[in-house]
């Protein structure tokens, strides 16, 4: 995806589609392999491989080969950064509509 520039861009991206936010609220209590991952899924595995290498691109998750199944997990850190990023955004907001609450009061 050239397109886009940071892994901030990447995080965000991933997470716009709503079947890979369903796997990162599967992989928040633990691991799990693919196959238990794409269960609840109308689709193809190679098409849910797909949204597991976007996940894992972005560096949200990251899979590991155990025998004959491929693992997931989720990396806590890269959320950390949208955290952050959406936390420091808020905050920027807030600042700006209590400027203009006090400018309003004074008019």
């Amino acid at each position: 995806m050239p397109y886009h520039s940071s892994p901030l861009d990447l995080a965000f991206h991933a997470l716009s589609d709503p079947t890979r936010r369903a796997v990162i609220s599967q992989l928040r209590d633990g691991e799990l392999p693919v196959t238990k991952l794409a269960e609840p899924y109308d689709m193809a595995l190679p098409s849910f491989a797909q949204h597991l290498r976007v996940l894992e691109e972005c560096g949200l998750i990251v899979s590991e080969k155990r025998g004959r199944s491929r693992w997931c997990r989720l990396v806590p850190e890269r959320f950390d950064e949208a955290a952050d990023w959406m936390a420091n955004e808020r905050r920027h907001a807030e600042e700006r509509l209590d400027r203009l609450e006090r400018y309003l009061d004074r008019i």
